[in-house]
């Protein structure tokens, strides 16, 4: 008689095949296209702001996993993640320094504090953007014009001012001023899509980010296709929003997220002080994250209900 062995673990017990390194460094490279956007688009600084994101993440989380005792991870490309995502969030010409706190911030209060990866309940770059623009606002509201190098207002801010349109191709290719990745939208959308049909993104979550942002702008009289394409709203939606950690897990959930992150977005730039809500928007569905996974539990299948 053949002799069995079980083996009684939790679940899951089917692998997907799927690794948290695969999944990031595919992230990563999706990330490259708004980065080499920015980097044609603003120069040798954008480049230089990326890396040094990116390294001052990887360094903080070595540190702090040394720190703690614990076993060191900066090779599954999370902190990666987290230093390119917080550069394509800050204005390319941010002093180095700056950006090497906001990447430390980021690490440290928005991820390892909570016991590292998996466990943080807030997007750690949009932490470490919101620290810098609360700390550094002038600087964090420099904005460079690629087309002349000049300092100026960024499409939305001209809009929400001066009620000034912006030609719809300069914010589609990125000609525009306005943080390091979030200027070319197509760059922005090509390596969303592309991370959707990996499988990594769902979907929902961009979909009806982006479409509760346009039909909120449509009724309320304001322009739909520029507050699509400008700001920090694709790659949001893209890349912030749908990220596994920090948003529901079910379908309703991430539409009902979705929702929620384009409804607070609308909010904060048509009538609160800053011209851009993203990043306050996401923060803050991702504190609702909890409860959205509660209440949209999917029943399972041929369960009823007790009388």
């Amino acid at each position: 008689m053949q002799d069995y062995k079980f083996i009684t673990t939790s679940s899951p017990h089917i692998h997907s095949g799927e690794s948290v390194s695969k999944i990031m460094y595919t992230v990563a490279g999706a990330l490259l296209l708004p980065t080499a956007a920015g980097v044609y688009f603003f120069g040798i600084k954008a480049l230089l702001l990326v890396i040094t994101t990116s390294l001052a993440c990887i360094i903080t989380e070595a540190l702090f996993q040394m720190l703690r005792g614990k076993k060191i991870t900066i090779w599954d490309g999370s902190a990666l993640v987290t230093g390119i995502l917080l550069a394509l969030n800050l204005p390319p010409g941010l002093p180095l320094w700056m950006a090497v706190v906001g990447s430390a911030v980021a690490i440290s209060l928005g991820k390892q504090i909570y016991g590292g990866i998996g466990s943080n309940p807030f997007n750690p770059a949009l932490i470490g953007r919101v620290f810098l623009m609360i700390t550094f606002p002038v600087q964090m509201t420099k904005w460079i014009n690629p087309v002349d190098g000049t300092t100026g207002a960024t499409p939305l801010m001209l809009y929400k001012m001066q009620h000034v349109t912006t030609d719809y191709l300069n914010l589609l290719i990125g000609r525009t001023g306005g943080s390091m990745g979030e200027t070319s939208a197509i760059m922005i959308i090509i390596g969303g899509l592309y991370l959707i049909y990996r499988g990594y993104v769902d979907f929902r979550t961009p979909l009806s980010y982006l479409a509760t942002v346009a039909v909120l702008s449509l009724l309320l009289g304001r322009d739909p296709v520029l507050q699509l394409l400008s700001g920090g709203l694709m790659l949001g939606a893209f890349f912030m929003a749908t990220d596994m950690v920090t948003s529901p897990i079910s379908r309703l959930g991430k539409i009902i997220f979705g929702i929620g992150c384009g409804l607070f977005t609308v909010i904060i730039r048509f009538y609160g002080g800053y011209p851009e809500g993203v990043s306050f928007s996401i923060l803050l569905m991702n504190a609702f994250t909890p409860i959205i996974n509660r209440l949209t539990v999917p029943r399972i299948y041929g369960e009823v209900k007790a009388k």
